[in-house]
């Protein structure tokens, strides 16, 4: 993300302006922050895996969206766009320029963005009740990290690489193989020095 000019914007101000804008802004604490493209890998991964899911839930009552719908954290004052989100909550039918009772969230990870996707950002999205999975997918190898919410209201990791042949997505009852995830991917032949990026 990228740090706008310092102007506050309530939460209706940022709606309306994002509605009409040719970029996409996070929203935290009144201010914005543009987002910028993503690369081939990360643009694959989600269309691989929104594709997936969206046949799986279909006439279920719960929806996918991909990278342009806004997750709303109310407690907070934030609006983020997960790369993938569910919703299985009917009143999130009522918000149709956000949602705010996602049960799974996933970000795909790059450069400049893994650093809050696995800090501040997974911090906020915590603090929505309703969630239940946040999946964090790499881009330069075949490596998925699931953190769900167990009874006792703690996160547990469960880390799938190719190994595994495949993942569980446990809040949509959904079991996807780490080929067809990973489907027309190319990874680089030394991931670790990829530049930075957005995504």
């Amino acid at each position: 993300m990228v740090a706008s000019p310092g102007i506050y914007l309530t939460p209706d101000e940022y709606l309306q302006m994002e509605e009409n804008s040719d970029i996409k802004h996070e929203y935290i604490d009144g201010y914005i922050y543009a987002m910028a493209g993503a690369l081939d890998s990360h643009v694959t991964i989600a269309g691989n895996l929104f594709t997936l899911i969206r046949n799986h839930v279909r006439g279920s009552g719960c929806r996918a969206y991909i990278s342009d719908m806004k997750a709303r954290i109310e407690s907070l004052n934030r609006y983020y766009y997960p790369d993938v989100m569910v919703t299985c909550d009917q009143r999130d039918q009522e918000t149709p320029g956000y949602k705010r009772f996602p049960c799974l969230i996933v970000e795909i990870l790059s450069n400049s963005t893994e650093a809050f996707d696995r800090g501040d950002k997974f911090s906020d999205y915590q603090t929505i009740d309703s969630l239940q999975e946040y999946i964090l997918i790499n881009t330069k190898r075949q490596r998925v990290e699931c953190f769900r919410r167990n009874e006792q209201g703690l996160w547990v990791l469960q880390t799938y690489t190719a190994k595994d042949e495949s993942l569980r997505l446990q809040s949509i009852n959904l079991e996807i193989a780490i080929a067809e995830l990973y489907e027309d991917v190319s990874f680089p032949e030394n991931p670790d020095s990829l530049p930075p990026q957005m995504g």
